[in-house]
């Protein structure tokens, strides 16, 4: 077995999003690997903890290594408050803190945050070097931002992506990094375009997986209640004030007796949960509107479950819920973007192109429709979703992919290409 050296900022086996993610790549990594991990000291309980309970043959081949910076040098940083420059400066010193500890290791991989506009500087070890899954959130179109205090909002958001523009067009660490990566692994396609490397040396391996759950768990046509599903952040990035307005639209062009049956389940929290309950009384919905407080994934199950289409009109770079809602046999009604509308195909879901944003609401409302109307197409999408999660989002698979990537780096760092099959790989 290789040694495999890996900083995951985020990890935490109890978390979802990138702290679960980051979770699950090591534990795959893990499986055809000798791992030294290191990561930060407030996820060590947690992790402790887990492999405590949990045992597994791989946990043997796993060594846990905590950093953190001292304390002067992070006092400032609470919670998620300045999280992106400790993270900068945690990058900054890991080679400093891998050479104090003399760790033996055959190749470097910085495996998250997943964002690509902020180096590793692992390239300083002289040592083969993966970069990724990396990406970042595309540019939310003006159109789209939520209407309420939208200027504000959008001064936010330019100075953000300022931001962002700024590290991809003059940090000297970024440009070195990505120079100096043998590999990189870009969540979307749009990671090529803002770091203008070689498409060569980039795998397009989306970060989000999921587990595989029993085949066609939904009872197909038996439902009395056609639930739509979406799950998230109730922030701008994820859209749903189009969410609502969409589904608004669509109950609205039914018969009066069929409204009753038509239900939409929002789980999550976030600032904009007040905004979004009165903008479901202000389109006179808010009895067919479900509200359901953020909750565990085993929860989630029975939600999942009882829904037959999953809206997700969500601007981000990924979409961690868009591969489990997959695996629960869910068609997927998402942008056609670099982010969910490269998770899923034209077989599993239908993608809606940005457009004028009444125009937008149209046509995911006319989709519902599509859908609700069309049992047979849902059963059909249903089948397709399950079909793709076990060939693309399937934690195995990934290991697979990873461990492609590290056997083609370290049987050739000079020449950096990879040959994966597109029919793993695709969007």
């Amino acid at each position: 077995m290789k040694r495999i050296l890996i900083t995951a900022y985020a990890v935490n086996p109890y978390k979802g999003s990138e702290d679960g993610t980051a979770w699950n790549w090591v534990k795959q990594i893990s499986k055809y690997n000798k791992v030294l991990a290191i990561t930060r000291k407030n996820n060590r309980p947690d992790i402790e903890k887990f492999e405590q309970e949990n045992p597994t043959e791989v946990n043997g081949n796993i060594t846990w290594i905590y950093f953190d910076l001292p304390v002067w040098m992070r006092f400032w940083k609470k919670g998620g408050r300045g999280a992106l420059l400790y993270f900068y400066m945690w990058q900054f010193f890991m080679p400093a803190f891998i050479k104090m500890q003399k760790l033996d290791f055959d190749l470097a991989h910085n495996l998250n945050f997943h964002n690509d506009w902020t180096p590793s500087f692992l390239w300083i070890l002289k040592k083969p070097f993966v970069w990724g899954p990396i990406g970042h959130h595309p540019e939310i179109p003006k159109d789209y931002l939520y209407k309420k205090d939208k200027n504000a909002r959008l001064g936010i958001k330019n100075l953000k992506w300022k931001v962002k523009s700024l590290f991809w067009k003059f940090d000297p660490f970024l440009k070195i990094c990505k120079s100096k990566a043998d590999h990189i692994i870009a969540i979307n396609s749009s990671v090529q375009e803002v770091l203008k490397v070689d498409k060569a040396k980039i795998a397009l391996i989306p970060a989000v997986g999921t587990e595989i759950v029993p085949e066609n768990l939904n009872a197909y046509g038996t439902k009395k209640i056609f639930n739509v599903l979406s799950i998230g952040r109730f922030v701008p990035l994820k859209g749903f004030d189009i969410c609502i307005r969409s589904f608004a639209k669509f109950v609205g062009s039914l018969l009066v007796d069929e409204r009753k049956n038509m239900k939409l389940s929002l789980v999550g929290k976030g600032p904009l949960l007040n905004e979004l309950k009165s903008l479901a009384k202000e389109l006179e919905v808010a009895e067919n509107i479900e509200f359901i407080e953020w909750m565990p994934r085993k929860e989630l199950e029975k939600v999942y479950r009882l829904s037959e289409v999953f809206l997700f009109p969500s601007h981000e770079g990924a979409g961690m819920v868009v591969p489990e809602a997959l695996s629960y046999g869910i068609p997927v009604l998402c942008f056609d973007n670099c982010g969910p509308g490269e998770l899923i195909d034209l077989t599993c879901g239908i993608r809606v192109p940005y457009s004028k944003y009444d125009d937008t609401v149209e046509e995911f409302a006319n989709n519902l429709n599509k859908l609700y109307k069309d049992p047979d197409l849902r059963e059909k999408m249903s089948r397709a979703a399950y079909k793709r999660t076990t060939e693309h989002f399937d934690w195995e698979v990934k290991g697979v992919l990873m461990q492609n990537v590290y056997e083609k780096v370290l049987k050739d760092v000079n020449e950096p290409s990879l040959s994966i099959s597109p029919e793993l790989v695709e969007g």
